[in-house]
């Protein structure tokens, strides 16, 4: 079901409380190394402003489990967002109780208020509803543009709606929604899903999901070695989801019977110790010594995959190949960054989420190339594996506009 824009409403006036994700990575002195997360607001912002409304934000950052941490406040974030846009940034230390009130009720047509961190409050996670009526205090209208938290039934993004007529996703949340409803929908054939990341947890109701909706499903990262311990190889010291190896044989007999290729890695980076000074060496996945383990994918392994992306005219990468943050494990996921970038350019769409594989793509300046950057790595792989997100599901739909 199509959701109500922030395009669909009249703005002039009306504060627009609206969700973003300003969660940017920040270094030990607490300055902020990526900006795209508000980068990707500005349009949506500069909209709300251009239509006469106000908008007022609220976002979390990091996770300071509901303890005030200077480190973690928003005010970089403000002094960033004034950086980027020419319209004045007002900024309240709190986002409830006085602070937040003065600041909204301060705030005139043509300036933009950002509430302090919602995670400074442990209601805010908890979803309660006290803390939701006061945000909600604060807006005559509510618009959610952060598709990265729209998995996540806290206040700012479900309990808060409980006390809107009108709840309006952003241009963000509409870009967000409209390419990957397209994936599930109609895509062009071969439908090729690369699926990465540690953990095998993280990924496998969206491979069950998949299978006889995509025509090829490419698994790498440290996920690959339960799938291998469950087909009965030794792969040493490699991560392995014990709990899981059941399920995933299941998912491999799954997908013999179905239309969609599953395929695992043929050979790995291996090395004696975890980290840059153990010794590495390249080897079949039948021949992981003992006590080594795997991480990243082997020069045949990415061969295949690239060649299968090649073909693709749909992609869905999310997950590195390999342990991504290490310079000697990286080279598997930038592998792929550009089979993705140069399929794109050939014709295929690509969406693309998850940081790792996000920062692949921007390490090797391909990220222009790419058909949608996901900001949302866990919800785009929630909302691939068929599951309802709340903060989603509680935004107005666009049949409540009047005829």
């Amino acid at each position: 079901m199509k959701k109500l824009s922030v395009q669909d409403v009249e703005l002039r006036g009306r504060r627009v409380l609206t969700r973003v994700d300003f969660n940017v990575p920040l270094d030990a002195e607490g300055r902020i190394t990526d900006d795209t997360r508000i980068r990707a607001a500005l349009s949506t912002l500069e909209f709300i402003v251009a239509r006469g409304g106000i908008p007022v934000l609220m976002s979390h950052l990091g996770r300071p489990k509901g303890q005030r941490q200077d480190k973690l406040s928003l005010r970089p974030v403000a002094d960033r967002l004034a950086e980027l846009t020419s319209i004045p940034i007002r900024f309240a230390n709190d986002c409830v109780g006085e602070p937040a009130k003065k600041m909204v009720d301060d705030l005139k047509e043509g300036e933009i208020g950002l509430l302090e961190n919602l995670r400074f409050h442990s209601a805010e996670t908890e979803n309660d509803p006290a803390f939701a009526m006061q945000l909600a205090e604060l807006g005559d209208i509510y618009a959610n543009d952060a598709f990265g938290t729209a998995h996540r039934a806290h206040a700012s993004t479900v309990g808060v709606t409980r006390h809107f007529d009108q709840r309006v996703s952003g241009l963000l949340m509409d870009k967000e929604l409209e390419n990957l409803g397209s994936l599930l929908g109609n895509p062009r054939r071969p439908f090729v899903a690369v699926l990465g990341g540690a953990k095998v947890s993280g990924k496998i109701e969206v491979i069950e999901f998949l299978l006889g909706k995509v025509d090829a499903i490419l698994v790498g990262g440290g996920m690959a070695f339960t799938f291998f311990k469950g087909h009965g190889i030794d792969v040493g010291k490699s991560l392995v989801e014990d709990s899981l190896i059941e399920k995933v044989r299941a998912i491999s007999e799954l997908a013999k019977e179905s239309t969609t290729q599953l395929l695992l890695p043929q050979d790995v980076i291996v090395s004696s110790e975890f980290g840059e000074h153990g010794e590495r060496k390249e080897v079949l996945v039948t021949d992981i010594p003992e006590n080594w383990q795997g991480l990243d994918v082997g020069s045949r392994t990415l061969a295949q995959f690239s060649d299968v992306i090649a073909k693709a005219g749909t992609i869905f990468w999310n997950g590195p190949m390999g342990v991504f943050e290490i310079p000697a494990f990286a080279k598997g996921t930038r592998a792929i960054a550009r089979a993705v970038a140069k399929a794109t350019d050939a014709g295929a769409q690509s969406v693309v989420g998850g940081g790792d594989s996000v920062a692949a793509l921007t390490q090797m300046g391909v990220a222009q190339q790419i058909s949608h950057v996901s900001t949302g790595g866990g919800a785009s792989i929630e909302f691939l594996a068929g599951k309802p997100l709340p903060g989603v599901d509680a935004l107005s739909d666009a049949s409540s506009l009047p005829v």
